[in-house]
């Protein structure tokens, strides 16, 4: 076995191991804390919704070792088993140009990967979230969705897969800096283009009829200094239980939206501060502060990337004899999702403390205790568990664990004076 496949092995393992000892600390964690709401919250989630939880939780974890296997087991195939090899041989064999013939090679990967986790996402959806109560969605929906955003990346991912291959192959040794400059171009557009033209796709977007609580939402949107583009509610019932509500685009197609199942949820004061935790993450910069973060990290990547294209051994050690521009973006592309646990702890900690920052400011200007209400509901109603694994959590989470968050809220419930009484 060559050395350099060795350290691929060696690398593939650790992450797996480390993701399966986690795993496994959350199911008995979770699993010895069903038969207890935490004091915090026994006035308030019954003891059968705790329980609910936990076993959404315990079955979403096992879900997850089950889906870990398959995808390192199809990293594989693709890699030392010689599916790659194999397809892109296939491909070479019409004769085409490099870059047509890396986008087909990459674009029919990516479509056969998604073939073979598809049976997955149908369990995950018509049998894990259908037998917790969750799944709204109808196979006819959900074939779709999957038809729709089937064509939808291709649409827009093949031209700009194109231009990335062509930037390797005639951009010079700082290729990966200009494939940079052209996918941070697509992000920042597809901030503007995802809520205009991309999401009413897949869901109806009607304005806030709801007079009374568009007045109180404006008012608060005026003392917070924040310009929407409209306030808007979606169908999420659609497709599932789960409530939420988010900000989106920017300049003239800025957003609010809530999901239909939020307002069924809510009350007015509790929607209130849940935008108002929203409004904490614009007003703290936090959107800015993660969208240059997540261009940061693609600018490292890539540059890596450059370094092991032009590593003798990098194509061998994964299963690949003939190097490509393509082969090579494909192949870092998928070691490094396979290993992003890796860098996972650091960025979730960055996002649970922007969380805290947002809740503070929430508290600053709406309600801090009706923060908190929500926050219980929606853990009680999305059955999310108040009992995760401490370090699982510390891993995985973007969002702090119940107990942590509603402890800090507490101390920040004196509303602001210019809020409502």
């Amino acid at each position: 076995m060559r050395e350099s496949t060795l350290i691929f092995l060696l690398l593939l393992s650790a992450a797996l191991a480390l993701q399966i000892w986690l795993a496994l600390r959350q199911l008995r964690h979770v699993r010895a804390h069903r038969e207890q709401v935490p004091p915090a919250f026994a006035a308030d989630i019954p003891l059968a919704a705790h329980r609910r939880a936990a076993d959404y939780t315990l079955e979403r974890t096992r879900f997850g070792l089950l889906a870990l296997a398959v995808d390192t087991l199809v990293l594989l195939g693709w890699t030392l088993g010689g599916g790659f090899a194999a397809l892109d041989a296939a491909w070479r064999g019409f004769g085409w140009g490099e870059t047509a013939t890396g986008v087909a090679v990459i674009g029919s990967a990516i479509a056969i990967g998604s073939l073979l986790v598809l049976p997955l996402k149908l369990w995950r959806v018509f049998v894990i979230e259908a037998r917790h109560g969750f799944n709204r969605t109808t196979p006819a929906l959900f074939a779709s969705d999957l038809v729709k955003g089937s064509l939808l990346g291709a649409a827009l991912g093949l031209p700009l897969l194109a231009l990335a291959l062509w930037l390797m192959a005639h951009g010079g040794q700082w290729w990966w800096v200009w494939v940079w400059a052209a996918w941070s171009g697509f992000q920042l557009l597809m901030l503007w283009v995802y809520p205009v033209f991309i999401a009413p796709l897949f869901n109806r977007f009607e304005p806030l009829a709801d007079q009374s609580l568009r007045a109180r939402v404006e008012a608060l949107l005026a003392r917070c200094g924040y310009a929407s583009g409209g306030l808007y509610v979606m169908d999420g019932s659609r497709r599932s239980g789960h409530g939420n509500a988010y900000f989106t685009g920017f300049g003239r197609a800025r957003r609010i939206v809530f999901f239909d199942t939020l307002l069924a949820t809510l009350d007015p004061d509790e929607i209130e501060a849940v935008l108002a935790h929203e409004l904490g993450h614009f007003k703290r910069r936090h959107i800015v502060s993660r969208i240059t973060l997540s261009l940061g990290l693609a600018l490292a990547g890539l540059g890596v990337c450059a370094w092991l294209i032009g590593q003798p051994g990098f194509f061998l050690a994964l299963g690949v004899p003939q190097p490509s521009t393509w082969a090579g973006l494909y192949l870092f592309l998928s070691v490094a999702g396979s290993l992003g646990i890796l860098l996972q702890p650091p960025l979730a900690w960055y996002s649970r403390r922007h969380e805290f920052e947002a809740d503070a400011y929430a508290a600053e200007v709406a309600d801090g205790g009706a923060l908190k209400r929500a926050l219980v509901r929606l853990y009680r109603d999305n059955a999310a568990t108040l009992t995760p694994d401490p370090l699982h959590s510390a891993v995985y989470d973007s969002h702090p664990p119940a107990p942590q968050r509603i402890a800090a809220l507490e101390r920040h419930t004196t509303p602001h004076a210019g809020a409502p009484a």
